[in-house]
């Protein structure tokens, strides 16, 4: 089994695009805040996720979601 829940904040503005085929894709990054903090200067860090939306969810991220925004993203991991 594959899957995967990330919830943290858009690093930028998604990129829509259209394939050959006229198929939506999104492609956006997720900044996801580690539990902890970094135990000397007590900064929290964070992982950077790249993501790739298809169809209709790739048109409703581009359309309702900016640079800054909240996002939960479920979906399968590809490495």
């Amino acid at each position: 089994m594959n899957k995967i829940i990330l919830i943290g904040r858009l690093v930028a503005d998604p990129e829509l695009r259209q394939t050959p085929n006229n198929i939506s894709v999104c492609k956006f990054t997720i900044a996801v805040n580690r539990k902890f903090a970094d135990r000397t200067t007590g900064e929290r860090q964070a992982d950077f996720i790249n993501c790739t939306a298809w169809r209709q969810t790739a048109d409703f991220i581009c359309k309702y979601f900016t640079k800054g925004s909240s996002i939960v993203a479920e979906g399968a991991l590809q490495n």
